[in-house]
C-alpha cells in the first residue's frame, strides 16, 4: 500500500488535534503527517493518496490583516500543479452556531484549488446530522469532505471521523 500525506494548517489548534486523530487511526507506516506552512505543491506530488486539513475563519476575520495564514500562503504554490491520478480527501473547521452561513466555507475554497489540479477529490459527506446556514463546501447535495466543528460538536468528531475513514481509505488502496 502507498503512503498516504496528511497535509494540514494552522498548526497548535483544532485543526492540528483532529489531524493528530486522523493519523492515530491510521496504520503509522502508512501515513506521513505534515504543516502546511513547511510545505512546497511538489511534496503532494510525492503521494498518489492526500488528505487536506483547514479551518474557516469567522468573518469578522476575513480582512487583508489577516491574508498571511498557513494556507492562503499555500494557495498560490499550487497554481500549475499536476496532480492528476491523485486522489484527495478533505476536512474541515468550522462553527455551525455563529458562523452558520459561511459553515467550513474554507473547504470548498480548497476543494475548488485541488480540482484546477486535476486530482479527485473523495469522502463526500451527507450532510444528514449537521446543522447550518449555507457552506461553499455543500455541493450536490453533500459536503466536499468531513465538516467537523470543534466548538460546539467536539463530542462528535471521533466518530465522525471513524465514519469517514471507512469512506476514504477503501478509495486509497
Amino acid at each position: 500500500m502507498s503512503k498516504i500525506g496528511l497535509f494540514y494548517g494552522p498548526e497548535n489548534g483544532n485543526v492540528e488535534k483532529v489531524a493528530k486523530l486522523i493519523a492515530e487511526k491510521i496504520d503509522s507506516d502508512r501515513i506521513v503527517v505534515h504543516k502546511v506552512k513547511d510545505c512546497e505543491a511538489k511534496d503532494l506530488a510525492q503521494y498518489s493518496h492526500i488528505i487536506m486539513g483547514i479551518s474557516t475563519l469567522g468573518k469578522h476575520n476575513w480582512s487583508s490583516a489577516n491574508s498571511g495564514n498557513d494556507w492562503d500562503i499555500f494557495f498560490p504554490k499550487l497554481n500549475g500543479i499536476d496532480l492528476k491520478g491523485k486522489k484527495v480527501a478533505l476536512f474541515g473547521l468550522g462553527d455551525h452556531i455563529a458562523y452558520a452561513d459561511f459553515f467550513v466555507d474554507a473547504m470548498g475554497d480548497l476543494a475548488e484549488s485541488i480540482q484546477l489540479t486535476g486530482a479527485k477529490i473523495i469522502g463526500q459527506v451527507s450532510d444528514e446530522g449537521y446543522e447550518f446556514g449555507d457552506s461553499r463546501a455543500f455541493k450536490d447535495g453533500k459536503f466536499i469532505g468531513l465538516p467537523l466543528d470543534e466548538d460546539f460538536e467536539d463530542d462528535l468528531t471521533e466518530e465522525r471521523v471513524e465514519n469517514w475513514l471507512k469512506i476514504v481509505l477503501p478509495e486509497f488502496k
